[in-house]
Protein backbone atom coordinates (compact mmCIF):
# COMPACT_ATOMS: atom_id res chain seq x y z
CA UNK A 1 0.00 0.00 0.00
CA UNK A 2 1.48 3.41 -0.90
CA UNK A 3 2.70 5.66 1.87
CA UNK A 4 0.93 8.96 2.52
CA UNK A 5 2.50 12.04 4.06
CA UNK A 6 0.31 15.02 4.91
CA UNK A 7 0.27 18.23 6.93
CA UNK A 8 -2.76 17.97 9.20
CA UNK A 9 -4.43 21.09 10.64
CA UNK A 10 -4.51 21.24 14.41
CA UNK A 11 -8.29 21.18 14.47
CA UNK A 12 -8.40 17.80 12.80
CA UNK A 13 -5.73 16.43 15.12
CA UNK A 14 -7.61 17.56 18.20
CA UNK A 15 -10.54 15.38 17.17
CA UNK A 16 -8.51 12.18 17.29
CA UNK A 17 -9.34 9.73 20.07
CA UNK A 18 -6.50 9.19 22.53
CA UNK A 19 -6.09 6.96 25.54
CA UNK A 20 -7.61 8.19 28.81
CA UNK A 21 -5.16 10.35 30.72
CA UNK A 22 -3.10 11.28 27.68
CA UNK A 23 -1.91 14.87 27.47
CA UNK A 24 -3.94 17.28 25.38
CA UNK A 25 -2.46 18.69 22.15
CA UNK A 26 -0.89 22.16 22.66
CA UNK A 27 -3.13 24.63 20.84
CA UNK A 28 -0.32 27.02 19.89
CA UNK A 29 1.10 24.59 17.33
CA UNK A 30 -0.75 25.08 14.08
CA UNK A 31 0.37 22.10 12.02
CA UNK A 32 1.65 18.60 12.47
CA UNK A 33 3.43 16.20 10.13
CA UNK A 34 1.62 12.96 9.48
CA UNK A 35 2.21 9.68 7.70
CA UNK A 36 -0.29 6.85 7.36
CA UNK A 37 -0.38 3.37 5.89
CA UNK A 38 -1.64 -0.15 6.66
CA UNK A 39 -4.01 1.10 9.36
CA UNK A 40 -1.39 2.97 11.38
CA UNK A 41 -1.11 6.76 11.45
CA UNK A 42 1.84 8.49 13.11
CA UNK A 43 1.86 12.23 13.71
CA UNK A 44 4.88 14.18 14.90
CA UNK A 45 5.19 17.79 16.08
CA UNK A 46 8.51 19.25 17.19
CA UNK A 47 8.19 21.84 19.93
CA UNK A 48 10.05 24.96 18.83
CA UNK A 49 8.29 27.45 21.10
CA UNK A 50 9.99 27.85 24.52
CA UNK A 51 6.60 28.67 26.05
CA UNK A 52 5.43 25.10 25.46
CA UNK A 53 8.36 23.76 27.45
CA UNK A 54 7.79 26.24 30.27
CA UNK A 55 4.18 25.10 30.57
CA UNK A 56 5.04 21.38 30.59
CA UNK A 57 8.33 21.60 32.51
CA UNK A 58 8.07 24.73 34.69
CA UNK A 59 11.18 24.06 36.79
CA UNK A 60 13.76 22.81 34.28
CA UNK A 61 13.19 23.22 30.55
CA UNK A 62 14.68 20.66 28.13
CA UNK A 63 14.69 23.42 25.49
CA UNK A 64 17.05 25.56 27.59
CA UNK A 65 19.43 22.60 27.73
CA UNK A 66 19.42 22.17 23.94
CA UNK A 67 16.93 19.29 23.82
CA UNK A 68 14.07 19.24 21.34
CA UNK A 69 10.79 17.57 22.25
CA UNK A 70 8.80 15.83 19.53
CA UNK A 71 5.19 15.09 20.41
CA UNK A 72 4.02 11.90 18.71
CA UNK A 73 0.66 10.20 18.35
CA UNK A 74 0.38 6.57 17.23
CA UNK A 75 -3.16 5.93 15.99
CA UNK A 76 -4.21 2.39 15.14
CA UNK A 77 -7.30 2.18 12.92
CA UNK A 78 -6.88 -1.53 12.21
CA UNK A 79 -8.38 -4.60 13.90
CA UNK A 80 -4.93 -5.81 14.98
CA UNK A 81 -2.78 -4.62 17.87
CA UNK A 82 0.34 -2.76 16.73
CA UNK A 83 3.71 -2.82 18.50
CA UNK A 84 6.06 0.13 17.96
CA UNK A 85 9.74 -0.36 18.73
CA UNK A 86 10.33 2.97 20.46
CA UNK A 87 14.05 2.36 20.94
CA UNK A 88 14.65 2.18 17.18
CA UNK A 89 13.07 5.56 16.43
CA UNK A 90 15.61 8.01 15.00
CA UNK A 91 15.78 11.71 14.19
CA UNK A 92 17.43 11.84 10.77
CA UNK A 93 19.25 15.12 10.11
CA UNK A 94 20.48 16.34 6.73
CA UNK A 95 23.38 18.80 6.72
CA UNK A 96 24.08 18.52 3.00
CA UNK A 97 23.54 16.03 0.17
CA UNK A 98 26.50 13.99 1.37
CA UNK A 99 26.30 14.67 5.11
CA UNK A 100 23.62 13.01 7.24
CA UNK A 101 23.27 11.94 10.85
CA UNK A 102 20.79 9.82 12.79
CA UNK A 103 20.18 10.75 16.44
CA UNK A 104 18.98 8.26 19.02
CA UNK A 105 16.15 9.30 21.34
CA UNK A 106 17.22 10.18 24.87
CA UNK A 107 16.12 8.08 27.81
CA UNK A 108 14.67 9.98 30.77
CA UNK A 109 17.96 9.41 32.62
CA UNK A 110 20.05 10.76 29.75
CA UNK A 111 17.79 13.80 29.39
CA UNK A 112 18.00 14.49 33.12
CA UNK A 113 21.81 14.30 32.95
CA UNK A 114 21.89 16.93 30.20
CA UNK A 115 19.31 19.22 31.82
CA UNK A 116 20.92 19.25 35.27
CA UNK A 117 24.61 19.38 34.33
CA UNK A 118 26.47 22.73 34.61
CA UNK A 119 26.03 25.02 31.61
CA UNK A 120 29.53 24.95 30.12
CA UNK A 121 28.78 24.69 26.39
CA UNK A 122 29.73 27.45 23.96
CA UNK A 123 26.63 28.21 21.91
CA UNK A 124 28.65 30.07 19.28
CA UNK A 125 30.69 26.98 18.44
CA UNK A 126 28.42 24.77 16.32
CA UNK A 127 29.72 21.23 16.09
CA UNK A 128 28.62 18.92 13.31
CA UNK A 129 27.98 16.12 13.48
CA UNK A 130 26.32 16.43 16.87
CA UNK A 131 28.25 14.45 19.52
CA UNK A 132 26.33 11.50 20.93
CA UNK A 133 25.96 10.99 24.66
CA UNK A 134 27.05 13.22 27.49
CA UNK A 135 28.64 13.27 30.93
CA UNK A 136 27.07 11.43 33.82
CA UNK A 137 25.94 13.51 36.77
CA UNK A 138 25.01 12.76 40.36
CA UNK A 139 21.45 11.73 41.16
CA UNK A 140 20.47 14.35 43.71
CA UNK A 141 16.93 15.50 44.52
CA UNK A 142 16.88 17.94 41.61
CA UNK A 143 17.98 15.21 39.17
CA UNK A 144 15.30 12.83 40.46
CA UNK A 145 12.57 15.45 39.99
CA UNK A 146 13.72 16.27 36.46
CA UNK A 147 13.99 12.60 35.47
CA UNK A 148 10.50 11.89 36.79
CA UNK A 149 8.95 14.80 34.88
CA UNK A 150 10.64 13.69 31.66
CA UNK A 151 9.61 10.05 32.15
CA UNK A 152 5.99 10.89 33.02
CA UNK A 153 5.59 12.91 29.80
CA UNK A 154 7.18 10.25 27.57
CA UNK A 155 5.35 7.70 25.44
CA UNK A 156 4.09 5.26 28.06
CA UNK A 157 3.23 2.22 25.94
CA UNK A 158 4.70 0.55 22.87
CA UNK A 159 1.58 -1.49 22.03
CA UNK A 160 -1.38 0.30 20.46
CA UNK A 161 -4.67 -1.58 20.79
CA UNK A 162 -7.06 -1.79 17.83
CA UNK A 163 -8.94 1.46 17.11
CA UNK A 164 -7.10 3.43 19.78
CA UNK A 165 -4.19 5.83 20.15
CA UNK A 166 -1.07 6.26 22.27
CA UNK A 167 0.76 9.56 22.54
CA UNK A 168 3.63 11.16 24.41
CA UNK A 169 6.93 12.99 24.04
CA UNK A 170 10.25 11.88 22.56
CA UNK A 171 13.49 13.75 23.33
CA UNK A 172 16.55 14.41 21.16
CA UNK A 173 19.70 16.32 22.04
CA UNK A 174 20.22 18.92 19.30
CA UNK A 175 22.78 20.90 21.30
CA UNK A 176 20.54 23.97 20.76
CA UNK A 177 20.84 23.65 16.97
CA UNK A 178 17.08 23.75 16.50
CA UNK A 179 17.39 25.10 12.97
CA UNK A 180 18.38 21.56 11.95
CA UNK A 181 14.70 20.63 12.22
CA UNK A 182 14.21 22.43 8.90
CA UNK A 183 15.89 19.43 7.26
CA UNK A 184 14.86 16.62 9.58
CA UNK A 185 12.74 13.47 9.41
CA UNK A 186 11.42 11.29 12.22
CA UNK A 187 12.21 7.71 11.23
CA UNK A 188 10.12 4.88 12.70
CA UNK A 189 11.50 1.67 11.20
CA UNK A 190 9.74 -1.04 13.19
CA UNK A 191 5.96 -1.35 13.62
CA UNK A 192 4.53 -4.87 13.81
CA UNK A 193 0.94 -6.09 13.58
CA UNK A 194 1.02 -8.51 16.51
CA UNK A 195 -1.71 -11.05 15.67
CA UNK A 196 -0.63 -11.33 12.02
CA UNK A 197 3.08 -11.12 12.93
CA UNK A 198 3.44 -8.73 10.02
CA UNK A 199 5.96 -5.90 9.88
CA UNK A 200 4.66 -2.65 8.41
CA UNK A 201 6.58 -0.53 5.94
CA UNK A 202 8.76 2.02 7.72
CA UNK A 203 7.54 5.54 8.50
CA UNK A 204 9.69 8.56 7.63
CA UNK A 205 7.94 11.77 8.63
CA UNK A 206 9.10 15.11 7.24
CA UNK A 207 9.37 17.59 10.14
CA UNK A 208 10.39 20.63 8.10
CA UNK A 209 6.89 22.08 7.67
CA UNK A 210 5.80 21.45 11.26
CA UNK A 211 9.04 23.01 12.56
CA UNK A 212 8.14 26.37 11.03
CA UNK A 213 7.17 29.03 13.54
Amino acid sequence: MPKLTLILPLLALSLMTCEPGAAQQPSSLKTTSLESHEGMTITARPWTDPALYKEKFPKKSPFAAGIVVIQVVFRNDSDDSMKVNLERIRLNLTFSEEDHQALYPLTSEEAADIITRPATKNLTAKRLPIPLGGPKVGKDKKWIEVERSIRDASVQASVVAPHSSVQGLIYFDLRSQFELLNNAHLYVPEVVAIEKNHGLLYFEIDLSRSAER
